[in-house]
């Protein structure tokens, strides 16, 4: 949620303030939520250990850090592609800020939602506690989104440049990369000599 109204008015410098801005924004947030739910769910079926959290959080933390260098140039190529001396057509008013948004901000979105599913997985030890789990899992999830609302809206927009939010989202999340990858290390079994660790 941070992203959301962050990015959101990240991307009003280029294409204004318009309804049309925050319509890109919160669409763009909704297909990353799709997406990240589906391949969270689907890699940790697979895939059950922490580390493989670290293998995403970490590069999608790089691509926060570097928004402020290299979303400029990826939001003036949509900019400067229309004819300057000719009026931008109304779809692509409407367009544009989608293009922006999903460009700069779609991966890691996505990335960040995939949290969510692979928690669930995670922690599911016996079925007959899976809809308490999930349920825990989701209800810290939404918290975490209320309050990111919150502070970003009330707090870091007032006191901090957008691009100091950005490189601090991306050091959280490569932070949050590495404490999974600590995580994976203390759970997995010990192997003793001549034997073999069981599947994850």
């Amino acid at each position: 949620m941070v992203l959301e109204i962050v990015g959101a008015r990240f991307l009003a410098k280029d294409f204004g303030s318009s309804f049309h801005v925050w319509v890109s924004q919160i669409g763009v947030v909704l297909i990353a939520l799709a997406a990240g739910y589906y391949l969270g769910g689907a890699l940790a079926d697979r895939w059950q250990r922490p580390s493989l959290l670290m293998a995403l959080l970490v590069p999608a933390g790089v691509l926060l850090w570097i928004i402020p260098e290299t979303a400029g140039w990826l939001i003036e190529a949509i900019i400067t592609r229309h004819p300057p001396d000719q009026p931008i057509p109304a779809l692509w008013q409407k367009l544009d800020p989608v293009l922006g948004s999903a460009l700069v901000f779609l991966l890691p979105c996505v990335v960040l939602t995939m949290l969510s599913p692979y928690m669930i997985r995670l922690s599911t030890r016996d079925l007959a506690q899976l809809g308490r789990s999930s349920g825990m899992i989701i209800a810290i999830s939404t918290f975490g989104s209320i309050a990111g609302v919150f502070v970003s809206g009330f707090i870091l927009i007032d006191h901090l440049r957008l691009s100091a939010i950005f490189r601090w989202m991306g050091a959280l999340t490569i932070g949050l990369g590495c404490l999974c990858l600590i995580l994976d290390r203390a759970t997995l079994p010990t192997a003793r000599p001549g034997s073999r660790l069981p599947p994850a």
